[in-house]
């Protein structure tokens, strides 16, 4: 992974979230949490990403989620070498991303537990998709932390599968994203 280009594309990110936001607080991390899980008959396959940048604007409910495929952590090297060379082909498509926006209004001043859904664009593999991605906010004490869980189809993404490997990978990935966001106060 390339960082001085993923510290580029973060502050990118978190400029153009800046200049939107005239108050309120960005919420943000560099390091949350992302996983996938893919299940059947033949073999798992499971990677873990913990370099993934999350920008929240807690003015507008804004969201911007980026990660890096090559950040992914897998237990086997030769499935991490088959998922950025064969699948995700990351030389040409090195990151993913989602942005959107919290549908829900949040009290960021006031600790609790909200359900969240936001809406936007999934860009996987160079293909972007309209979802909507359903979570759970926890505020406690100025920090917030964003629970999400969904789906992917790797048809969706025109993820190609080889015939031989076809039973040992699921056409349906589960993802899960834990990200722990700070605040800072927008001047």
């Amino acid at each position: 992974m390339d960082i001085k280009l993923f510290r580029l594309a973060f502050l990118l990110m978190a400029s153009q979230l800046l200049a939107i936001c005239a108050s309120g607080q960005i919420y943000m991390t560099k390091t949350g949490q992302t996983s996938f899980f893919s299940e059947t008959p033949l073999e798992n396959i499971s990677a873990v990403n913990q370099h993934v940048a999350v920008l929240l604007n807690s003015a507008n409910g804004e969201i911007a989620v980026r990660m890096q495929h090559r950040a992914f952590s897998f237990p086997n090297k030769l499935m991490q070498e088959h998922y950025n060379e064969n699948y995700m082909e990351t030389e040409k498509y090195p990151a993913a991303s989602f942005t959107g926006k919290i549908s829900e209004p949040i009290d960021y001043g006031r600790d609790g537990t909200y359900p969240v859904s936001a809406e936007g664009v999934l860009d996987i593999h160079g293909v972007k998709q309209k979802r909507v991605l359903k979570g759970q906010l926890v505020v406690d004490h100025g920090q917030c932390t964003l629970d999400c869980e969904f789906g992917v189809r790797l048809s969706d993404h025109n993820i190609q599968v080889p015939t031989l490997v076809l039973a040992k990978i699921a056409e349906s990935i589960s993802v899960k994203n834990k990200f722990v966001l700070t605040g800072k106060k927008n001047p």
